[in-house]
């Protein structure tokens, strides 16, 4: 904090001369930059559209009310398809996340120079693409159905249990895996005793935890044809059946809310 000397005495101020205006730069420039933007957005929206977007939705959601309910007996199996996709592709994802994860940890990798670095790759590879990118690119591949939103989520969750699982590897109590270390127990043995004890809470978390998010995102696989209550969304919305649409949304609500309530339930008896 800058002090200028005065006739009264020294001055205390929160910045000098050169702070302020270097402050006054920054502020200008982000205006500049957000006017810019703002500019190039413009362009490319057509305005009437979104003026007459209150209109437009108030005539869908007349459309869209009452729900019919006739309809729920049509959506019992993709509901059923939907926990199916996010479950199984949870647990696989578990099941390759924990070695990389191992691997991936600077105290428990075998080589911090060749084989962290892969480790490393796998979690952001798998981590930047959304599952919907791994559905249409599974869908190309194996065809379109259930098996290929289960194997989306699972490649989709990998990136996600591994990061914390090896952030909670290198930070667990390194006195304990010394204390095995001493007795004389092989490198699997202090990975057994010594570490898979102090992140087993930390593991239980983050599978409860994905599986909730999973929930959420196998909603959608469908809608690019990899099964689930996604696919009768997507056939209701290209029939225009707007009761259907409406009724398929309270279901996938009350399956995220009910899937909620079991994720924190879960992890308060963990934790």
């Amino acid at each position: 904090m800058p002090v200028i000397d005065s006739s009264d005495g020294p001055v205390w101020r929160l910045r000098n001369r050169r702070e302020t205006l270097t402050r006054w730069f920054m502020w200008f420039l982000g205006i500049a930059i957000f006017l810019w933007c703002w500019s190039r957005i413009s362009e490319a929206t057509t305005w009437f559209f979104v003026w007459d977007a209150p209109r437009i939705a108030g005539d869908i959601l007349g459309r869209a009310t009452p729900p019919r309910w006739s309809y729920i007996d049509n959506l019992w199996e993709p509901i059923w398809d939907t926990l199916n996709i996010a479950t199984l592709g949870t647990i696989g994802a578990l099941i390759l996340a924990v070695p990389t994860a191992f691997l991936a940890a600077r105290n428990t990798t075998p080589s911090a120079l060749f084989i962290r670095p892969i480790a490393l790759l796998i979690i952001v590879s798998t981590r930047s693409i959304n599952s919907l990118i791994w559905a249409l690119l599974l869908i190309a591949i194996i065809g379109p159905g259930v098996f290929a939103g289960i194997i989306a989520i699972a490649i989709r969750s990998i990136g996600f249990c591994a990061k914390l699982l090896y952030e909670a590897i290198e930070e667990i109590d390194q006195s304990q895996v010394e204390a095995v270390t001493a007795t004389g127990a092989s490198r699997w043995q202090v990975m057994v005793y010594g570490i898979v004890p102090q992140i087993m809470p930390a593991f239980a978390g983050i599978a409860v935890f994905r599986w909730d998010i999973n929930i959420r995102e196998s909603t959608v696989l469908g809608l690019v044809g990899a099964g689930g209550i996604g696919l009768q969304l997507q056939a209701s919305l290209n029939t225009l059946a707007w009761p259907q649409v409406s009724l398929i949304l309270l279901v996938i609500l009350a399956a995220v809310v009910i899937s909620e309530w079991v994720s924190a339930k879960v992890r308060g008896a963990i934790i």
